[in-house]
């Protein structure tokens, strides 16, 4: 019982370990602001077009900037919940033995 729980746990640490490798992106306005993230939510990258900078004023800037990192963090919620899904699927297949389903 306890392997397969102790095998459980090392699962959902290499989907962790995963989805730090997996990059979602967050754009608005044609790719004018883009925003990197990994799966696990953690935000690695914010690019500003030179051009949309020059001409946008501050409060555009930040109303998109957050729009772009809200899409990011949404796409990595999704491919989390997804992963972790599959993770518990194949877990409760596993343990379904230890309690003669």
């Amino acid at each position: 019982m306890f392997d397969k729980l102790i095998a459980a746990q090392q699962k959902a640490e290499e989907i962790k370990k995963r989805m730090d490798t997996v990059s979602v992106f967050g754009e608005v306005e044609g790719g004018a602001i883009r925003v990197t993230a990994t799966a696990n939510k953690a935000i690695t990258a914010i690019e500003i077009d030179a051009d949309f900078y020059k001409q946008a004023d501050k409060e555009e800037i930040e109303e998109l900037l957050l729009t772009a990192v809200n899409k990011a963090l949404d796409q990595a919620e999704k491919i989390n919940a997804h992963e972790m899904q599959a993770a518990t699927q194949d877990m409760l297949g596993g343990l379904g033995g230890m309690f003669g389903a």
